[in-house]
């Protein structure tokens, strides 16, 4: 189940977690009790289990004073990759709509043979 990495990572997390927990001279008991969740559940989430759930990860970094930590996980001003993709689907230069209007014109004076006055600056009528 999962990929070797995210196995990997979860138990660092889980490792993490723990070691903050013991740095605040709290038992697995008394963190379950203050989360509102089993004391097992707490030890799976040390030891990395996939199968514990990111409510319960929040509910244990809130009582540890680090909920912050969860919200940074995936901060978008800080994804390379996501950021390189979007930067290469954005056109290269804008166009003003006065531009876009004028080529319009051009289109339908071609087409029709006809020219309306319309004010790029104020209202048409």
């Amino acid at each position: 189940m999962g990929s070797p990495k995210s196995r990997l990572a979860l138990e660092q997390l889980g490792h993490d977690l723990r070691g903050a927990r013991l740095r605040r001279g709290m038992a697995i008991a008394d963190l379950a009790v203050r989360t509102g969740t089993s004391a097992s559940s707490v030890a799976r989430l040390e030891k990395g289990d996939p199968g514990v759930g990111i409510g319960t990860l929040a509910d244990v970094l809130v009582v540890l004073g680090l909920l912050d930590r969860l919200a940074d996980l995936i901060d978008i001003r800080k994804d390379d990759l996501g950021l390189a993709l979007a930067a290469e689907r954005q056109p290269r230069r804008g166009r003003t709509s006065a531009t876009t209007l004028r080529r319009r014109q051009d289109k339908d004076k071609a087409a029709h043979g006809r020219t309306d006055v319309i004010d790029l600056d104020g209202a048409s009528f």
